[in-house]
């Protein structure tokens, strides 16, 4: 009986042995990896610094979407009206003009803008000269590096009504001359053209090349040697090479469905064509900092980020079911 209670005391004990011992386990391996890897934690420090101050800590702020905000109460002694700014920014005469905007902005970026860089990487892969293609790579990145108020400048001063470079060449082709940037049809075109083609083609081509440097060699020799022809070798080994990386571009560019980059579109759209230029987040900073309703400028930036998250988890779920990758 003795020897009986002794086994049962054992086994009870042995779980609560082992898990005792796997902790001191882990706690030992963290100790260790922290001693070793001691420099390269340290260099993380300023990136969680600055993720932490001025990423983390200001989401704080977007309690003043729920808030009757006043600038000279602050957070803490504005009222809380809960959904009220929402319920404005629904009921708004703008929103359905901004969402047919910015949902028209994204597919059009999608089907034109995405697949830019695809191309140009698949062109450059089959150029055989080593510094043709330095070249042509070089000049297309190039325009990443200038800012997007000079780019803005430039599109203006290219497409001014009366000296504007392509003005000119319609003007001795024998065409009337067109503010472009008056044309509420014309906006997205210049916009799609200038900065998400010409300034980021280059860029993301960059991506794509080295996925395509990924490829092993002996793929296209052995396709070479079945008589495979160029367009065939793009299909079936270069375009499923680089599906990964291209599903997981796409789901980030998918996650900033609803949200426009606002910086190039203020710096080119003006009040007559708000009816095709005006998205949420010009929308957001118009009445949020030009306005001063804060509040309001919070909630609209509040609800298109909520959309983008809801957006991309989807989009995620989709590729991981159907493609077996995805961002996480």
């Amino acid at each position: 009986m003795r020897t009986e209670a002794m086994l049962k005391g054992s086994a009870k004990t042995a779980p609560e042995r082992n898990s005792g011992t796997t902790r001191r386990t882990l706690a030992g391996k963290v100790i260790f990896h922290l001693k070793r890897d001691r420099l390269l934690y340290l260099m993380l420090i300023p990136v969680l610094a600055y993720y932490v101050i001025f990423v983390y800590k200001p989401m704080g702020g977007l309690v003043i979407a729920f808030q009757d905000y006043s600038l000279f109460k602050g957070i803490r002694g504005s009222e809380w009206v809960w959904f009220e700014n929402f319920e404005r920014f629904f009921q708004s005469p703008y929103f359905f003009r901004n969402l047919k905007n910015t949902i028209m902005m994204n597919l059009t970026q999608t089907l034109i803008a995405f697949p830019a860089p695809i191309i140009l990487a698949l062109m450059l892969n089959e150029v055989k000269s080593y510094g043709y293609k330095r070249i042509i790579q070089t000049l297309t990145y190039l325009p990443y590096f200038v800012s997007v108020v000079v780019v803005a400048g430039i599109v203006t001063n290219f497409l001014a009504p009366t000296n504007g470079l392509i003005n000119i060449i319609l003007d001795k082709l024998g065409f009337e001359k067109v503010y472009f940037l008056t044309l509420p049809e014309m906006f997205r075109p210049v916009y799609i053209l200038s900065f998400d083609i010409w300034q980021n083609i280059g860029i993301g081509a960059i991506i794509y090349i080295a996925a395509l440097a990924g490829i092993n060699p002996e793929l296209y020799e052995a396709a070479s040697i079945d008589g495979a022809g160029r367009w065939r070798k793009i299909w079936s080994i270069s375009l499923p090479g680089i599906l990964p990386t291209v599903l997981v571009l796409l789901l980030l560019n998918i996650s900033n469905f609803i949200e426009v980059g606002h910086e190039a579109i203020i710096l080119l759209y003006q009040p007559v064509t708000y009816e095709t230029a005006d998205v949420f987040s010009t929308y957001a900073y118009r009445t949020g900092l030009s306005q001063g309703n804060y509040d309001l400028g919070a909630a609209v930036g509040l609800f298109t980020n909520t959309v983008g998250f809801v957006l991309v988890v989807i989009a995620n779920w989709i590729s991981r079911r159907f493609a077996g990758n995805g961002l996480w």
